[in-house]
C-alpha cells in the first residue's frame, strides 16, 4: 500500500451519486416486473445485476480518473462475479414459487404489502449493493499503478469465486440425482464448510477491497463494504436463516456437528468415533 493517496475524491464523489441512482434503477426494474409477474423472489437475480451495472458505471465515468490497468480489473471481476450469480440464481430458481423469506417478511408488512416490499426488499437491496461496491468504485479512481497488494487481492477474488462457483456446481449436481432427495450434502467442498458458496462471496469482496487499498485514506473509507458483506453473510440473511430452515432436516445436527459453520476446514470425527483419551 502506497503512503500517498493517488485517489480522485471530487470525480469518485460524482460517480457516488450516478451509481446510487444506477443501483436504485435496477432494483425499482426488478420490483415493477415482480408486480407485474410475480414473485419477489426475483429480486435475488437483481442482485449480482446491479453489482454488475454499477461496476459497469462505474469504469465509463472513471476513464481519465483512475490507472486504466486497475479500472479494468475491478470492473471485470465484479461483472464477473455479479453476472455467474444472477445466472445461477435464475437457474436454481426457474419453476419455484415464492421464497419463504419473502413471504414470512410480506406477512409482517404493517399496511400496503406492495409498498412495503419495495421499501424494506427492492430500495433496501439498492441501498446495500451501493455500499458494498464501495470498493469497485474507490479502486476506480486512484492513479496508483497495480502493485503486489493488487495481485494479493485478484488471488483472493479468484479463491473466493471458485469456492463459490464449484460449491454451487457440486450442490445442484447433488439435487440433480433422485438418489439424494431427503438427504444432506456432504460431499466435495460441503464436506469442509456448511456454506462454501457464501465462504467463497466473502472472499470475492475481501479480494475486491484490497484492489482498493492503494493508501490508508481509501483502505479504511471502503472497509465498511467486506465486513458488511461477511456480516450478511454470516449471521444476516445468509447462514442464519438458512440453518434455521435445515435445522430440523434428518441428519442435518450430525452434519453440523463434524463440518464448520464458514471458513473452511477437515471434517471433525464424531465424538463416538474417536480413540480413548482424545478430544
Amino acid at each position: 500500500m502506497n503512503g500517498a493517496d493517488a485517489t480522485d475524491w471530487g470525480a469518485l464523489a460524482a460517480n457516488l451519486a450516478v451509481t446510487a441512482a444506477t443501483a436504485g434503477a435496477v432494483l425499482i426494474a426488478t420490483f415493477a416486473v415482480a408486480v407485474r409477474r410475480g414473485p419477489h423472489r426475483i429480486v435475488d437475480i437483481a442482485w449480482g445485476l446491479a453489482f454488475s451495472a454499477v461496476a459497469a458505471v462505474t469504469w465509463l465515468l472513471s476513464a481519465g480518473h483512475g490507472d486504466d490497468a486497475r479500472r479494468l480489473l475491478v470492473a471485470a471481476a465484479t461483472v464477473l462475479w455479479g453476472l455467474r450469480l444472477a445466472a445461477h440464481i435464475a437457474r436454481r430458481s426457474r419453476g419455484h414459487g415464492e421464497d419463504p423469506r419473502y413471504t414470512a417478511l410480506l406477512d409482517k408488512a404493517p399496511g400496503n404489502r406492495t409498498l412495503y416490499a419495495l421499501r424494506t426488499v427492492y430500495l433496501g437491496q439498492a441501498a446495500l449493493v451501493w455500499l458494498i461496491s464501495l470498493p469497485v468504485q474507490a479502486a476506480s479512481y486512484s492513479s496508483e499503478p497495480l502493485g503486489p497488494l493488487a495481485f494479493c487481492g485478484i488471488a483472493v477474488w479468484a479463491l473466493g469465486l471458485a469456492f463459490e462457483a464449484i460449491g454451487d456446481h457440486q450442490l445442484a449436481r447433488f439435487k440433480e440425482d433422485p438418489a439424494n432427495r431427503g438427504r444432506i450434502m456432504d460431499r466435495g467442498l460441503w464436506a469442509w464448510t456448511r456454506h462454501p458458496n457464501y465462504f467463497g462471496d466473502s472472499l470475492v469482496w475481501w479480494g475486491l477491497y484490497l484492489l482498493a487499498c492503494t493508501a490508508w485514506q481509501p483502505a479504511l473509507a471502503v472497509l465498511v463494504s467486506p465486513v458488511l458483506m461477511t456480516l450478511l453473510l454470516t449471521v444476516g440473511s445468509g447462514k442464519r436463516l438458512l440453518e434455521k430452515h435445515m435445522a430440523d432436516r434428518p441428519g442435518y445436527a450430525e452434519y453440523a456437528a463434524r463440518t464448520s459453520g464458514f471458513i473452511p476446514r477437515p471434517p471433525r470425527t464424531p465424538t463416538h468415533d474417536r480413540p480413548e483419551g482424545t478430544r
